[in-house]
């Protein structure tokens, strides 16, 4: 059984049978339009966001298997935020200024979306890779910088909310 793996970025639920899909397909002798098809099924809910998918064939059978990733956790914020485009700083501004805030229950759905790509232990940690994500962006947490809630999730503050 000889497989072969093919990776690419699409945008999710428009990916379509151009490069990079097409292209790298077509040799293997899959039905592309029914592929592409599926990975918008399976992206649907990650629309305007890259998404890394994995498409595995078996070039004997010319079947094949979808392997769907999460987005980048800033796009994940940024979608979570209603924010299309990149907020531009100003200049000698670098990393001042605020582009919006999460709550902490948004922060803990976004934990769970990236769940399975995290490499965290715990729900705790994934919390805190987020609130770095936050901290980098420019995001407020409940209104306060992420640095701080950072801290207090640390400190034990959020531990209820995090069983």
């Amino acid at each position: 059984m000889a497989k072969a793996t093919v990776s690419a970025l699409v945008e999710g639920g428009k990916a379509t049978a151009a490069p990079p899909l097409g292209p790298a397909l077509a040799p293997m002798g899959v039905n592309i339009g029914e592929l592409v098809a599926k990975i918008n099924e399976k992206t649907q809910g990650f629309r305007g966001m890259q998404v890394p998918v994995k498409i595995i064939v078996d070039k004997t059978t010319k079947t094949y298997e979808i392997e769907v990733g999460t987005p980048p956790t800033s796009a994940l914020i940024k979608k979570e935020l209603g924010i299309e485009k990149p907020v531009k700083e100003e200049q000698g501004v670098k990393g001042k200024k605020t582009i919006g805030n999460l709550s902490f229950e948004q922060l803990l759905k976004l934990a769970e979306t990236k769940k399975d790509a995290s490499l965290s232990k715990d729900l705790k940690a994934q919390v805190k890779e987020i609130i770095g994500t936050c901290v980098s962006l420019g995001v407020t947490v409940d209104g306060k910088p992420a640095k701080q809630v950072e801290k207090e999730v640390s400190e034990g503050k959020y531990d209820k909310q995090l069983k």
